[in-house]
């Protein structure tokens, strides 16, 4: 009986180390497919994070990692710096489609479909996460297009956004298909704009200070049609083109009429159609080279309906000494195979305080790490 024992252990022991190194073998084999620029270099920072989504820094390097339909929200820590991090912790379950996390003065903040949650002191209960406070719980409870990205802006204040609860249409309430911010609190909620279809990442220009924010075109108007859209928000009450005209220029063939595309705030850059760019961050880090200083990474989460599969990828968009963007490159592709095969889904980008970025792929449940070391 004990000898039996001990080859059922062996063998246990073996077919886990087993599991390990097949696990090793298959991201070392994704990895392989990944081209970024000369110098650069991905790794897989973190992994067994079924549905990554967006992604917060918190203290003491903590990162929060949101989800869409896992429901569920986590925490990675690298604590001996080895560019590894260690197991996650599981900070919340159950919750719908906690796709937005952020976090400020020891609090985590995460936003589900109706509403805001605040999970305080998170940092030092990871193993034991605080009950949460609801912080605002008056959004609508649409799915389609319900999940939310979640920022603090430079002014302290909580930004996500509403989107339209459905392809193409024009609902009656103003809440929908907004930017809007409110007080950490949950009091205060403002309309910023309206017209935006569905955005699930934004950023602060460090130079402007300006708001800019990607917003995903509609379905069903063809493989190249319309663009999805960089736009930028600087006064309140603007109204983006949804659903009336898409890319500034594009009228709506079911809801066009009596509308004019000059009336609308057009888009400061024009994506592929159906790319789906979502997470994007200015970089500002000191570890990659000063050509990249105050320019935009942006994660394309990659076409679901096109007859060509395209997107999957990471770009840098590049901005010119007076601001306006000027060109669209690959930083990071190889994700989707020239025979349409998809190997992973980026999602969103985070800064870290060493200068390198993490990159969420929710296909894969991993987040990546993109460091950069001269080669000469």
């Amino acid at each position: 009986m004990r000898l039996r024992f001990l080859k059922s252990l062996l063998a246990g022991v073996l077919s886990s180390a087993s599991c390990a190194v097949f696990a090793v073998d298959n991201h070392q084999a994704l990895l392989d497919k990944l081209h970024l620029p000369e110098g650069f270099s991905v790794s897989v920072y973190a992994d067994g994070l079924p549905n990554a989504r967006s992604l917060a820094l918190g203290d003491n390097g903590v990162v929060f990692v949101g989800t869409g339909k896992e429901g569920k929200v986590y925490a990675v820590t690298d604590s001996n710096a080895d560019g590894l991090a260690e197991p996650h912790r599981l900070i919340a379950s159950g919750l719908a489609m906690p796709n937005g996390v952020a976090y400020k003065d020891g609090a985590l903040y995460v936003a589900a479909i109706n509403r805001i949650l605040r999970y305080d002191a998170v940092v030092q209960h990871l193993d034991h996460p605080p009950a949460p406070v609801v912080v605002y719980g008056k959004f609508p409870e649409d799915k389609h297009h319900g999940w939310k990205y979640l920022r603090f802006g430079p002014d302290g204040k909580l930004y996500t956004a509403v989107g339209a609860p459905c392809n193409i249409c024009n609902p009656e309430q103003d809440i929908y298909t907004s930017l809007v911010r409110l007080n950490p609190d949950g009091s205060g909620l403002e309309i910023l704009a309206r017209g935006i279809r569905n955005t699930v990442g934004f950023d602060w220009q460090p130079q402007t200070g300006a708001l800019y924010f990607n917003d995903n075109g509609r379905d069903y108007l063809g493989d190249d049609v319309p663009p999805d859209e960089l736009n930028r928000w600087t006064t309140k009450g603007e109204h983006f083109g949804y659903p009336y005209c898409h890319g500034g220029d594009i009228p709506d063939p079911e809801f066009a009429a009596g509308k004019k595309c000059a009336d609308f705030t057009a888009p400061v850059w024009k994506y592929p159609a159906h790319v789906a760019p979502l997470g994007m961050r200015f970089y500002q880090g000191g570890q990659f080279p000063a050509a990249y200083q105050g320019q935009l990474f942006v994660a394309q989460h990659g076409s679901w309906n096109r007859t060509e599969p395209q997107g999957y990828r990471v770009v840098l968009l590049k901005f010119d000494k007076q601001g306006q963007v000027v060109a669209e490159e690959d930083f990071i592709s190889g994700w989707l195979d020239k025979d349409g095969t998809v190997s992973g889904r980026p999602v969103d980008i985070l800064a870290m305080p060493d200068g390198s970025l993490l990159i969420s792929d929710d296909k894969q449940g991993l987040i990546y790490k993109v460091s950069y070391k001269p080669t000469h």
